[in-house]
Formats: C-alpha cells, sequence, structure tokens
C-alpha cells in the first residue's frame, strides 16, 4: 500500500473500530442504569426506568444509527468522505462526552440519540472512501473488516475491564478520547479520495450520485420491484434478532448460576487492592460482562466462516442454513442457562459465531439481486434495514422482558430467524428453477 492508502486505511479502521465499540458497550452500561435510575422523564411526563423504558431508548439511538445511513449515502457524493467521517468521530466523541456528563436518565437518553445520528454517517461515508481511495482495495477492505470486529470485541471487553475500577461515566468519557483524537486526524489529514477511480470506468461514475428526490424514488422503485424486497426482509429478520438478542444480553446473564458477582478486593492481594482504591469497597467484577464481551469477540470466527462460504455455496443456501441454526439456538437459549457454566460457555460460542456469520452471506445476496447501476443505494437500503429497523428488536425485547419472561423473548426472536431461513431457501430454489 503506498502512503494515500495507510493514510485512508489508518482513518477507516478508527472510525470502524469506534462505531461498533460503542455500539457494542452500550448494554454494558444499560445494566447499571437499570440499578442506578428510577425515572426517566421531566415532571409528569416521567415514567419508571425498566427494560420497557429502556428499549425504546436503545431504539431510538440504534434506529438512527440505520435511519441516518440513507441520506448519508447521497451526502457523500456531495460533501466528500473525509469530512462525513471527521464529523462522525467528533459527533461520537462528543456524545460519549456528553453521556458521561449526563445528570440524569433523560439526558442520558438524548446523549444516546445524538450518538446514534453521528454514528449512521460512517458505513456509507467509510466504504466509499475505501472503494473510490485505496488502490489495494481487497486489502483496505480487509483491514476495515478486522477493525471493526475488534471494536465489537474488545471495545466491550475494554470497557468491562474499566467498569471494575472506575464508575461508568468515568469510562465513557475516557471511550470518548480515541473517537475525538481520530476526528482531530481526520479533519488534518491530506489525501486523495479518488486515488483508486483516476483514470478508470469509474472515475466517470464516483460523482454521479443521486441528483433529485425523482431520481431517488424511480431507483428505489426499480430495486424493490424485483427479488430485493425478499432481501430486504432477510436484513430486517437478521436486525430484528441481532439487536434483541445482543442489547439486554449482559442483564439476561447477571445472576446467572456461577456468574454471580465477584468483590475485586477478594480476588487481589491486600497491598495491590489498596494501590488501586478498591479495598474495603463494593466494587464487583461481573462475569456476565466478560461471556458477554466473548461472544462478540468469536463473531470475529463467524465473520470468516462467511465470507469463505459466499465463494463455495449460493448464498440463498448459506443464509438458510445459518439463519436456521439461529432459530434453534434461540429456542435453546433458556434451557441451556440452567445447565451451568461449561454448556453456557459453548452455547455462546457457537451463538457469537453464527449470529455474525449470516451477513457476509446476505451482504453477497445484495449484491446478486440488485442492478449495478442501484447499487450504491440497495446497500443504503441494506444499513437501514439492519440497524434502522432492525433496531425494533432492542425497543422488542426490553418490552417483552418488562411483562414476560426471556424464553417468550428468545420465541420471537426464532420466529425470525425461521422467516429469513424461509426466504433463503425459496430464492435458492427459485435460482435453480430459473
Amino acid at each position: 500500500m503506498d502512503r494515500n492508502d495507510r493514510n485512508i486505511t489508518a482513518l477507516v479502521m478508527v472510525g470502524h473500530g469506534m462505531v461498533h465499540t460503542y455500539e457494542m458497550t452500550v448494554p454494558l452500561f444499560v445494566v447499571v442504569w437499570l440499578s442506578k435510575f428510577q425515572t426517566i422523564g421531566v415532571g409528569p411526563l416521567s415514567t419508571e426506568v425498566t427494560t420497557a423504558s429502556l428499549g425504546v431508548v436503545l431504539m431510538l439511538g440504534y434506529g438512527l444509527f440505520g435511519l441516518g445511513a440513507l441520506p448519508a449515502g447521497v451526502l457523500v457524493d456531495r460533501v466528500g468522505s473525509r469530512r462525513l467521517i471527521a464529523a462522525c468521530l467528533l459527533g461520537m466523541g462528543g456524545s460519549f462526552l456528553f453521556l458521561g456528563l449526563a445528570p440524569n436518565m433523560l439526558v442520558i437518553a438524548l446523549a444516546f440519540v445524538c450518538w446514534g445520528a453521528a454514528a449512521s454517517v460512517y458505513h456509507p461515508a467509510g466504504l466509499s472512501l475505501i472503494s473510490t481511495g485505496i488502490k489495494e482495495r481487497g486489502t483496505g477492505f480487509a483491514y476495515h473488516g478486522v477493525a471493526g470486529n475488534l471494536g465489537i470485541g474488545l471495545g466491550p471487553l475494554v470497557a468491562a475491564i474499566l467498569l471494575v475500577f472506575l464508575d461508568w461515566r468515568t469510562v465513557a468519557m475516557l471511550l470518548a478520547v480515541p473517537a475525538l483524537v481520530g476526528a482531530v486526524y481526520a479533519f488534518r489529514a491530506r489525501f486523495d479520495e479518488s486515488a483508486a477511480a483516476a483514470g478508470t470506468d469509474q472515475a466517470e461514475t464516483t460523482d454521479r450520485g443521486v441528483d433529485s428526490l425523482a431520481e431517488f424514488v424511480d431507483t428505489s422503485r426499480l430495486l424493490f420491484a424485483g427479488a430485493f424486497v425478499l432481501i430486504f426482509t432477510v436484513a430486517i429478520c437478521s436486525g430484528m434478532y441481532y439487536r434483541g438478542v445482543l442489547s439486554f444480553m449482559p442483564e439476561l446473564l447477571q445472576g446467572l448460576p456461577g456468574l454471580e458477582p465477584v468483590p475485586v478486593d477478594a480476588l487481589l492481594p491486600d497491598s495491590l487492592a489498596s494501590a488501586l482504591g478498591v479495598a474495603g469497597t463494593d466494587r464487583t467484577l461481573n462475569p456476565q460482562d466478560y461471556l458477554y464481551s466473548g461472544l462478540l469477540l468469536v463473531g470475529v470466527v463467524g465473520q470468516y466462516v462467511g465470507g469463505k462460504l459466499v465463494d463455495r455455496i449460493p448464498v440463498e443456501y448459506g443464509a438458510a442454513g445459518a439463519f436456521g441454526v439461529l432459530a434453534v439456538l434461540a429456542l435453546l437459549f433458556v434451557p441451556v442457562t440452567s445447565l451451568g457454566l461449561l454448556p453456557l460457555f459453548a452455547f455462546s460460542a457457537v451463538l457469537g459465531v453464527f449470529l455474525f456469520m449470516v451477513q457476509p452471506l446476505y451482504q453477497s445476496a445484495v449484491a446478486d439481486y440488485t442492478p449495478h447501476e442501484a447499487r450504491g443505494l440497495s446497500y443504503g437500503y441494506m444499513y437501514l434495514a439492519v440497524f434502522g429497523v432492525g433496531a425494533l428488536g432492542g425497543g422488542l425485547a426490553g418490552g417483552i422482558l418488562a411483562f414476560a419472561d426471556p424464553s417468550v423473548l428468545f420465541v420471537v426472536l426464532a420466529a425470525f430467524a425461521a422467516t429469513a431461513a424461509s426466504i433463503g431457501l425459496y430464492l435458492g430454489r427459485r435460482r435453480v428453477g430459473a
């Protein structure tokens, strides 16, 4: 990679890693918020802080994360990727700084919504920058994916470790620092955003974009007139399952046999506990946070396996099989939690692998079922489906957990996975018969 490639790669790795670090760290904070705050709102509009009310907060923030991807995709062609990524990093870092300073649950909700709006910019801008600016595009996408998976797995792990020694507000503000530093780099960085497109046919099309509302509507109609509407449905089901499983996972794991909180000072020599300031305090190590982080970290394996399957089997059947397994895993979750730690660890590893395995499969299906001239917009709709509409999964999960037991939640999630699997089978058989 030349200097231009390296500069762009460094920026998108920071951006992608931070987006997913924040996304996956918030569920760790949810456990704290449920115990620290009693109400959310102002005066007579206040309501009790429960999984249901926090589910709405998560739905709003995560929803904006997806809904903003569509307009962001249009803005990329008008403003440029570098400026948008800089604004995204500044907005995310500022939102987490705001989160750490928030005096009550209402301001926390506002800070998280601001994060969702800022984070929504990243994927259209980052993927566009790689495709137009990096000559060794495959290598750029590889590093970009690695950074995202490290953010997904290691970000919550680092946060969980910090939460042992620091309060959640301090952890939130510390997490803001890398994004703010990345924003400074993005504003100061000098690289050619179109270096990979120069002198190619792509150079003639990179500034085309969507020029009017009428063109946007016509192109969208072209997409949804075909089989893409089924891929869009699969993406929604995936997003609902993904967000429904993960939004309250630390809360669901809390207090299970073998995962009880452990006093930190009981694990350390007296001298070290005193030096760290945890001697005689009520600080605890929460094993469920590390199990949650491990579940996310093994997602790297799922992403790799899913990517390899794309080149070896029809993506329709691959997606059908993977979603079918996710449906079965959802139905097994509650029974497995009563079997002890080893079965729970093994189950969590399998869930982590398949939860992320489906992503490259339906991402590849988007390319197979959309016309070339609508490819950019089609991926915008995909992120809208997964992160935008899929954010409803967090609200759904919170509501179900507030009024029913976890077994009901996982039956509902199994239905989403089964729907996606059925669509995969239908598309696979239709392609064979074509």
